[in-house]
């Protein structure tokens, strides 16, 4: 048994995962519910035990990630991280609208009048923003708030940072960064052991999600979940070129980026899957001050292929009641897409209530979320799928940049 445990453990997480997840799709084509309901605390102690790393890793790895520059460093570091996510999300938005246009998805459908679904009210620009500083330190955590937590870490790691210079608190402010330094040593140890169940929670997730969604709803809606992944991969191909001109070696990128990419199309959640993220950031060499940075902000607030999921829905929307949407309008959803990504839980789910409010403000029937509902998990995936390479993509090319600008990206 011990020698069976130490050839898995040894043996190619890729490959683990791939078949987990073709054993997976087998098993929730095939299989009864009743085998299916057998398997499902296994998916659910996975997404338990990334839950568990979140607030940690984000916490520990964003201080770690302040102080390993100067106060003039984190500013120029912010500045990139923030203009490449609104601009990747922009696009994003902008290639959902194009390939959506082209393809028009959901023409000749009939909306069901009856058909409803609950969505729960998104908050506003002002309380999302609002919700940066959190009223209640410990209710932030405990509620996985990744605004408060970002805000917390950022304001903690900046005070640390200056405490450093200090003649009074230097030495103290060093010994609390060497305390940081062994917590977050201590998480990534522990993310090591949760590498090893990931393939085993991954293939009941998949069986899970595969046995609910159904071969009827797929078939029903095939021509919609087709045309948003024609877009996702369009937009990596942005991607692909992006890195290539700012001298990203691809293949590199590739071999480590496939862990975590297909942990987030099997999990559909970005938060959850950070802690792959980090480990896959590692290993591609990417400097810790840098992805420490990015990766926990991009979990939060870059969802370019939420942005994309929210283009093609608008226009599938559109096409079932059977007006065309208009110049204006889609530079509204262009821009209220890109805006309610911004600090919308990285969770399953999460997606539809940024679809209702971008509807809401464009005038498009709320009753069409309810046949986007059908296929939620479906898109899902390949929508969390994009939004956790874009953040990889994201720190790899600014971690380009920092090295091309000669600062110090160890």
């Amino acid at each position: 048994m011990q020698a069976l445990f130490k050839k898995y453990t040894e043996s190619s997480l890729i490959l683990r995962i791939t078949i987990a997840l073709l054993l997976g799709v087998g098993v929730g084509l095939f299989a009864s519910q009743s085998v299916v309901d057998l398997l499902a605390p296994l998916g659910e102690l996975l997404l338990r035990l990334l839950k568990f790393l979140i607030a940690p890793i984000v916490l520990f790895t964003l201080i770690m990630g302040v102080n390993q520059g100067d106060i003039g460093g984190v500013g120029r570091l912010g500045k990139k991280t923030i203009a490449w996510y609104l601009l990747s999300t922009a696009i994003a938005m902008i290639v959902g609208i194009a390939v959506a246009t082209i393809l028009a998805p959901g023409t000749g459908m009939q909306l069901d009048s009856e058909a409803v679904v609950e969505v729960k009210n998104q908050a506003s620009i002002v309380q999302v923003l609002l919700s940066i500083v959190p009223d209640n330190l410990f209710a932030a955590f405990a509620q996985l708030n990744m605004l408060g937590i970002i805000f917390t870490a950022l304001t903690f790691g900046v005070a640390l940072l200056k405490l450093r210079e200090s003649p009074a608190y230097g030495t103290a402010a060093k010994q609390v960064l060497t305390v940081v330094e062994g917590l977050n040593a201590a998480t990534m140890m522990i993310m090591r052991g949760v590498l090893h169940y990931l393939p085993i929670g991954i293939f009941a997730i998949v069986a899970g999600t595969v046995a609910e969604q159904g071969t009827e709803t797929i078939k029903s809606l095939a021509g919609m979940v087709l045309v948003l992944y024609i877009a996702l991969i369009v937009h990596a191909g942005l991607y692909v070129l992006a890195m290539l001109v700012s001298g990203v070696r691809l293949g590199k990128f590739i071999r480590h980026a496939r862990t975590p990419v297909i942990t987030a199309f099997a999990t559909q959640s970005s938060s959850g899957t950070l802690p792959i993220t980090m480990n896959a950031a590692s290993s591609m060499g990417l400097s810790h001050r840098v992805s420490s940075f990015m990766l926990p902000l991009g979990a939060t607030i870059n969802m370019d292929g939420a942005a994309i999921r929210i283009a093609i829905s608008a226009v599938f929307a559109a096409n079932v009641i059977g007006v065309p949407l208009d110049l204006m309008q889609m530079v509204q959803i262009v821009i209220v897409g890109t805006l309610a990504t911004i600090g919308t839980a990285g969770v399953p789910g999460a997606g539809l209530v940024m679809i209702a409010t971008v509807f809401a403000q464009v005038g498009l029937p709320i009753e069409t979320v309810a046949l986007l509902a059908a296929i939620d998990a479906l898109v899902g995936m390949g929508a969390t799928a994009l939004n956790v390479t874009g953040d990889l993509v994201g720190s790899a090319i600014i971690d380009r940049s920092e090295k091309d600008d000669g600062v110090e990206v160890e």
